[in-house]
């Protein structure tokens, strides 16, 4: 097996100046359930590897008056024990919970989850569908990309090489407004997605019409699928399951998934169909105050 240097810098300085040394090839990453794994098969070659686990703003949650900051280090455990955001993105909860087994959910991040750019990637269509951002540091200071932006290809995403994700930042849910993550799975837990559908949804006052929606599919595209289409069709409808259905028809149009041995194109695009049917329907239940599987 090839060497590989390993460096854990404390501060995103000195983060930055390991990942610019250009007679080096580095890889950050901030658990490194991924990145090891890919190492060790051989998908990836590197000369060294960042850790960036020990840096303070990367491995801290805050929450402030225009939302949630989360930083790209902080493991699953730590979101899915947090009390604030069980209780404003649950949605979030759905995914983060179901990332690996629990010894894995010990040092997987949902920023490592978003970097490794998996079109089945659990923790990537609800942070899309709550409208996150990325902050990234470069050589030249910060910049902000929406979480719908940043994967552009199975594996790849916007960063530069001399790049990194800091930080993901979720703003505040507005009143009557909910948020579901489901997936299809071959197996009870620790299995990669068929297909999922992460949505928020917005209500009236009344909670009779839909305000705003948001519908993001997993596993049925090479990123994860924005279907604009079927969340717009939803706004200023009455909620009902006929509306419900016709979005979650719409989304299944757009879907455009390959065959495998884990499922074929038909297969797939009936599990978007259901999928983002029943996401929607429990987003709706918690916009209304309501609580699904226990949260």
């Amino acid at each position: 097996m090839k060497e590989i240097n390993y460096y854990s810098p404390n501060t995103i300085k000195d983060a930055m100046t390991l990942l610019v040394d250009k007679e080096k090839t580095s890889r950050v990453f901030a658990g490194g359930t991924d990145l090891l794994v890919q190492l060790n098969v051989g998908r990836r070659t590197v000369d060294s590897v960042i850790d960036i686990k020990n840096i303070n703003e990367l491995k801290t949650i805050k929450h402030t008056s225009d939302g949630l900051i989360l930083g790209a280090s902080v493991p699953c455990h730590v979101i899915y024990n947090d009390d604030e955001i069980i209780k404003k993105y649950p949605g979030l909860i759905d995914s983060v919970s179901m990332i690996g087994g629990t010894q894995i959910q010990g040092r997987a991040s949902l920023g490592g989850n978003l970097c490794n750019a998996a079109p089945s990637a659990d923790g990537v269509p609800p942070l899309i569908a709550l409208a996150g951002e990325c902050i990234i540091a470069g050589p030249s200071g910060n910049r902000t990309v929406s979480a719908a932006e940043f994967c552009v290809a199975p594996g790849k995403t916007i960063l530069d090489s001399d790049e990194f994700l800091v930080s993901l930042k979720i703003p505040s849910p507005k009143p009557n407004s909910g948020s579901r993550y489901i997936r299809f799975i071959p197996r009870n837990e620790m299995d990669i997605a068929v297909a999922g559908a992460g949505v928020s949804v917005e209500l009236d006052s009344e909670h009779k019409r839909f305000k705003n929606a948001s519908i993001v599919l997993s596993a049925v595209a090479p990123i994860p699928l924005v279907v604009t289409k079927a969340a717009e069709f939803l706004i200023g409808k009455e909620v009902s399951n006929e509306t419900i259905e016709e979005s979650a028809n719409i989304a299944r149009e757009l879907a455009s998934p390959i065959a495998d041995m884990r499922g074929t194109i038909e297969h797939r695009k009936q599990l978007v169909f259901v999928l983002t049917k029943r996401s929607l329907t429990d987003a709706i239940t918690r916009a209304k105050g309501g609580k699904v599987d226990g949260r």
